[in-house]
């Protein structure tokens, strides 16, 4: 077990680089999961963890004190002083436990036949994690990105995401256009003035489901490339959906059709 109070440390500072810096993150190859829950998917899907971080007060708190006690973990523990740990802490009440995982790689190469999530220029982190919340959800594995989302695998991504990432084959850099232009599925994006309205399309094939930044929609050459245009119906007086709302609604219409 290692124990650090000071802000000095090194490994500290590694740590919070960790937290900050998607950088960091891509140089090293790992990435810090914050709170039980990231936790306890990983050991339900067999994802080793590398290091344990827990604040002292987390040390008292029922569910990590069963936690830690339920397996031989000492090797992996590091404990921080409750100030210290509140600096890597994503939320304003910190979680008291925190791992560090290797990055998951995708468990299968892209795939031009199966439904798939494209995201282009999803820059909120908390909009990112709620869409890949609601494809594993939908049953929706491939998820590809775009070089100007956010990191997926931020902690705040994470957060939002409550394990779906590990259910999915995340795909981050992508070059949407191309992928678009081999699908053999029908490729779909959502647009206020599209005729045809979502509710009036048949989603019997695979679909490939475009959602683009949550100001400015998809990119002219990402929109070229789709197939389809359609609209969610919206009978109220909003002028429009946050996309992971507009996600949500989308890809759980297509589980609909298919039942």
């Amino acid at each position: 077990m290692r124990q650090i109070a000071s802000r000095e440390n090194s490994h500290f500072k590694a740590l919070k680089k960790l937290c900050r810096s998607g950088r960091e993150r891509r140089k090293t190859g790992q990435v810090l999961l914050d709170g039980m829950h990231l936790i306890e998917v990983c050991a339900q899907l067999s994802v080793p963890l590398q290091e344990l971080v827990v604040s002292e007060s987390g040390l008292q708190r029922i569910e990590i004190a069963d936690y830690l006690a339920s397996g031989d973990t000492s090797d992996l523990l590091t404990v921080l002083s409750d100030v210290l740990f509140a600096e890597l802490a994503t939320v304003e009440t910190p979680s008291g436990i925190m791992a560090m995982i290797r990055q998951p790689l995708p468990a299968h190469a892209l795939n031009h036949a199966i439904d798939t999530v494209l995201l282009d220029g999803i820059q909120d982190p908390g909009n990112l994690g709620s869409i890949l919340r609601s494809a594993a959800a939908a049953g929706f594995r491939q998820v590809l990105l775009a070089s100007d989302c956010a990191q997926a695998w931020s902690p705040k991504t994470l957060r939002a995401g409550m394990g779906a990432h590990f259910r999915l084959d995340l795909h981050e850099g992508c070059d949407l256009p191309a992928f678009l232009g081999a699908y053999r599925g029908q490729a779909v994006v959502t647009a206020l003035d599209a005729p045809a309205a979502l509710y009036s399309l048949a989603l019997s094939e695979p679909v490939a489901w475009v959602f683009g930044s949550e100001g400015q929609g998809v990119r002219p050459d990402v929109a070229e490339s789709t197939r389809l245009r359609v609209r969610i119906p919206m009978p109220g007086e909003s002028e429009s959906l946050n996309v992971a709302a507009a996600a949500a609604i989308c890809l759980f219409e297509t589980v609909r059709q298919r039942r």
